[in-house]
């Protein structure tokens, strides 16, 4: 990965600015030509696409321009991007909290230490998996039965008994967690105290039995169960991350990974990003055939173990995050916090970030850019008596990122052009939407600060949208969910990297 480019000096926005409405107006000196434009060949090149001496060729590798390409020295960066990339289901998903699973899960923290200490591998990345697979809770089931995975460390039945040596007799515990339930229920609504006491004594020895014939139950064999797999994975991989990655995955299918990839045991972060539909293919068609998300599994793992430490380390910074994640159900928030992100107010302040080049207008050239402005944006406009257009714009490294994700799409054999149903609003405009759109939300929206923008949902790109996206968010440049009939994504601060494109667009240089 190579360092994230950083923006150029804006001395010359307002001249941006005016090429970009040349193009809009049909001029041929401000566009992004596209690879797979109909008239790629025959159109005049801006002098950003030409080499010093005249000759047609590119100065500027549009359709190569890669800023995160991947890189063996960022191996600790990339990891650090996904841990952040992907936290946000660790922080939504942890019940009762963060805070109220890490009380749970540090309960256990004896048993991790002595369990991770005796079979030689790490106690941080041990309790990191207690704290993603069971939010320390002993009893919890995947599906609420013992066939499923189950336990502190949600292991199934299968290698519980055929890797691990676990006692485990599903039938058994079938039948005894039935009675748990029974009696537990029973000791809730009994009328007396003699009749709460029986079924009370009843629970508990249901529980006990339980495990003693599924071991997935007893918290003390379940985490030495987990830490023996760790440690069977390490010597398999020679590797801590891959036999970390393998917890979810399965050591079979991250082997057929490794063999798919063709070198050997490398970084797991490396068989992430070093993979694509279009480089190292039967790597990435291995990793995303699973029917899950066990390839981001050890990106959650991280995340898991930097909740804990913030838990132990600084706990005012750990309820700042968990308070932007719940916000939302992405980590928008956490990449554009409303602290410093503040909106536009209203059609005078849209104006004045136009004139200072804080926004810029949206171009529209789908044969080149790959991407087309939905009709109804700003539709809402006239009932501000407002031209639609005042509602067509991004900030520059937005629209540098929307570019980059249209030629994209476009490179990996998309037909179809990109419809962008929304971009930047004001406050103004978003009361007026959450009137009419139950999906409009009356808090923060980053749609009010330019940062964010809607893409139609279309069965002709839709595969190779999300993966431009997934790689996008794994890299913390942006995050994204779906909407009905749209996905939404938001820019972070990282989208900088993109402002080439912008600069390419607007014929800035």
């Amino acid at each position: 990965m190579t360092a994230p480019v950083r923006p150029r000096a804006w001395t010359r926005r307002r001249i941006a600015i005016a090429a970009l409405a040349a193009a809009l107006a049909g001029g041929t000196g401000a566009g992004v030509l596209m690879a797979g434009s109909e008239d790629a060949g025959e159109r005049d090149l801006p002098d950003v696409f030409k080499l010093p001496d005249g000759e047609r060729g590119p100065d500027f590798d549009t359709a190569g321009f890669e800023p995160f390409e991947y890189d063996a020295e960022h191996d600790d960066d990339l990891l650090e991007r996904g841990r952040d990339a992907f936290s946000h289901v660790v922080y939504a998903k942890s019940p009762g909290g963060v805070e109220v699973t890490e009380r749970r899960v540090a309960l256990f923290q004896p048993l991790i230490d002595r369990s991770a200490e005796r079979h030689g591998v790490s106690a941080d990345t041990l309790g990191a998996l207690v704290f993603l697979e069971s939010a320390g809770r002993p009893e919890v089931m995947a599906n609420g039965d013992p066939e499923s995975a189950t336990g502190l460390a949600q292991i199934l039945p299968g290698t519980a008994t055929s890797l691990l040596g676990m006692r485990v007799d599903v039938a058994r515990s079938r039948e005894l967690t039935r009675a748990i339930d029974r009696n537990s229920r029973k000791a809730a609504k009994a009328s007396t105290g003699k009749g709460r006491r029986l079924f009370t004594r009843r629970l508990a020895k249901a529980r006990r039995d339980r495990r003693v014939i599924d071991e997935r139950f007893d918290p003390a064999k379940a985490v030495d169960g987990a830490a023996r797999y760790l440690a069977i994975a390490e010597r398999r991989f020679r590797r801590e991350d891959l036999a970390a990655a393998s917890y979810h995955m399965g050591m079979g299918n991250l082997s057929n990974v490794i063999d798919a990839y063709g070198e050997g045991r490398v970084p797991f972060v490396r068989l992430y990003f070093d993979s694509s539909p279009t480089h190292n293919p039967r790597a990435y068609r291995r990793l995303t055939s699973f029917g899950d998300d066990s390839r981001h599994y050890l990106f959650r793992l991280e995340a898991a173990r930097e909740i804990r430490r913030l838990y132990r380390e600084d706990r005012d910074e750990l309820r700042r995050l968990a308070g932007l994640h719940g916000n939302k159900a992405s980590a928008e928030e956490v990449l554009r916090p409303p602290s410093d992100n503040e909106p536009f107010e209203d059609a005078d302040d849209l104006r004045d970030a136009y004139d200072d080049g804080d926004l810029v207008p949206l171009p529209s050239d789908p044969g080149r850019l790959g991407y087309r402005i939905g009709r109804g944006m700003g539709a809402l406009a006239r009932r501000l008596e407002e031209r639609r257009e005042l509602y067509r714009g991004l900030r520059p490294e937005a629209l540098g990122l929307l570019v980059y994700i249209a030629k994209e799409v476009r490179r990996l054999g998309a037909e179809r052009a990109l419809r962008v149903t929304s971009t930047v609003r004001d406050l103004d405009y978003q009361r007026l939407l959450v009137v009419s759109n139950p999906q409009a939300t009356s808090g923060f929206s980053l749609h009010t600060t330019g940062y964010a923008i809607d893409i139609a949902r279309s069965d002709a790109n839709e595969s190779e949208l999300v993966h431009v996206l997934e790689r996008l968010k794994a890299l913390r440049v942006i995050d994204f969910v779906y909407e009905p009939g749209a996905i939404h994504l938001t820019a972070g601060p990282d989208a900088e990297a993109y402002l080439p494109l912008y600069e390419a667009v607007a014929g800035d240089r």
